[in-house]
């Protein structure tokens, strides 16, 4: 079967009833798969949206979403009334899960809850109703749901840059008595209204965290994440995370509901644990550090240690922690060691010898200073020359450890499932086998070519024309695109070769038309985030 580029298009031609009755389906024809999921994304954005979708076919599981027009983009929220129109509109009895942002739901996204703007805590409130909706309509639907902790910084806009990080210093510090005189001083020098909005929207935010603790109780919501958005070790999130830990163990819920580090990644440990829990499977995770040292510290953007991180990662998924690798399914390999010479080879070395056993390897390559937010070229080629990549169940290697983690993770579960119980037909072979290496030919494509090289000399041209980095222009973003699609051209060619190869062990009797017809996108306007698809077809033998 061809993955087909667009994947999230919508036909309007016969009306408004099946404009709100017909969501995305994850791949058009006449495919017979073994699930159906709904889902109500974070935004519009890949890894909340593509992401999610692609990697459900990797279950064999249809993913289907609310039209793409409904979802917003960056700072135009989404339309949360129509969204919820939308829900009310579907046969909720024809899915076997359903995954919800309640971000989306009350406020329109994640831009869209950092600010208070337009949405009160009345009308998130009201809004978010939906979830005992969905659980009256279809009481055996299990429903999935997230909630962001507010971060530190707003959303940078190319509006705000004179105040912004003065805001994220306000958040880290004005809790602290210690820190009162610097309080004062930016209290000053942040516009008054600026951190009101501030101010109210952290307020109604974590009212929704807390309504979203009420609707676990009540049994609306048979599984929730409370996600905590960018932050660190310190500042005025603490308080409000410590707040919804305390509020979840009084009420006994800790089974039922987890706070953890991470937003973006969320819905796709959702898919997981939903696929895990549909298929009555829980696979065994022994992870493997490259750094015992570094495994122990807070990574960039969060406030939480690595290997923290990583268990309530796995344990999100509905998989389980194990410390003997004679007792795992899956070994996870979590590459930290990105200035520690010699690492990335001896790394890779191990990993390729695990392979070489048909260990179930998944690996996340972990960007420990935050300037890169892409792999580690080093560690990248060893992996690649040693063949590596298409031996994987799951790899990525974009932003903070946690969308790493929580992209490569579920990716390996869900592959693990699907080796085990899904591959029942040569049609369910060839569906899985596609989807599996299209994710992650797509990961190696994105996380390194793109974030490491091709978006470093993106930003170069965007200086060299004195254009916003954060904010670019239609025009603008046109030309960042062409030249941006030139340069991945050339990579997509090398890793095509670098990553089909004809003795692999795990795909020895799979077969692969080489990856055509590649596509480019900047969806918000900006390079911190590009949608990248692409025609792949495999069959097997």
């Amino acid at each position: 079967m061809i993955y087909k580029k667009n994947s999230f298009s919508f036909i309007f031609t016969f009306g408004l009833f099946l404009f709100l009755s017909i969501g995305v389906a994850a791949q058009s024809g006449e495919a017979k798969y073994a699930a159906r999921v709904l889902l109500i994304p974070l935004d519009d954005r890949p890894p909340c949206l593509q992401f999610t979708v692609e990697m459900g076919k990797i279950s064999d599981a249809e993913v289907v979403t609310p039209p793409k027009e409904l979802l917003g983009r960056f700072t135009t929220p989404g339309q949360s009334d129509r969204i919820i129109e939308w829900i009310k509109a579907q046969d909720l009895n024809s899915f076997d899960a359903a995954i919800v942002s309640l971000d989306m739901t009350a406020y329109g996204g994640l831009v869209a809850m950092r600010r208070y703007g337009n949405t009160t805590a009345e009308d998130a409130l009201r809004r978010i109703e939906v979830m005992r909706d969905i659980k009256r309509r279809a009481p055996q639907l299990t429903v999935y749901a997230q909630s962001v902790v507010m971060r530190l910084a707003p959303t940078g806009d190319g509006k705000n840059d004179a105040y912004r990080d003065k805001l994220s210093q306000w958040a880290e510090l004005s809790p602290y008595a210690e820190s009162k005189t610097q309080t004062a001083r930016l209290e000053r020098e942040i516009p008054a209204e600026v951190l009101t909005d501030y101010k109210m929207a952290r307020e109604r935010d974590l009212k929704i965290n807390l309504k979203a603790i009420d609707l676990v109780r009540e049994k609306a919501i048979d599984y929730l994440i409370l996600s905590q958005d960018d932050a660190k070790p310190r500042g005025i999130h603490v308080a409000d995370r410590e707040r919804l830990i305390e509020e979840v163990k009084r009420l006994n819920l800790t089974g039922r509901i987890a706070v953890q580090p991470g937003t973006d990644e969320v819905s796709m440990l959702l898919l997981a644990r939903a696929m895990n829990n549909l298929h009555k499977t829980s696979p065994k995770i022994k992870a493997v550090y490259s750094s015992e040292e570094l495994s122990r510290k807070a990574m960039p953007f969060e406030d939480r240690a690595l290997r923290d991180t990583v268990s309530f990662h796995i344990k999100s998924t509905g998989s389980q922690e194990v410390e003997n690798e004679k007792d795992a399914d899956l070994l996870f390999y979590v590459y930290a060691s990105r200035f520690e010479d010699g690492r990335a080879a001896s790394f890779a070395k191990e990993i390729a010898g695990k392979a070489k056993k048909r260990k179930r390897i998944i690996v996340a390559d972990i960007d420990t200073k935050g300037d890169v937010q892409g792999g580690d070229p080093k560690f990248t080629m060893e992996l690649g020359k040693r063949g590596v990549f298409s031996e994987l169940y799951g790899y990525a290697s974009w932003n903070t450890a946690g969308n790493t983690i929580g992209t490569t993770l579920p990716q390996g579960v869900v592959f693990e499932l699907a080796d085990k119980k899904l591959m029942k037909s040569k049609e369910a072979k060839n569906r899985i086998w596609t989807a599996q290496n299209w994710f992650t030919f797509h990961r190696v494509l994105d996380d390194y070519y793109y974030h490491t090289d091709v978006r470093a000399k993106a930003r170069g041209f965007i200086t060299q024309n004195k254009w916003s980095a954060l904010s670019l222009s239609d025009e603008a973003t046109r030309a960042v695109e062409d030249f941006s699609a030139k340069l991945l051209q050339d990579s997509f060619r090398e890793l095509s070769a670098m990553y089909f190869r004809k003795n692999s062990r795990l795909q020895k009797k799979v077969s692969c038309t080489k990856p055509s017809n590649m596509i480019f996108d900047l969806p918000w306007n900006r390079i911190f985030e590009a949608e990248i698809d692409f025609d792949l077809e495999c069959r097997v033998n």
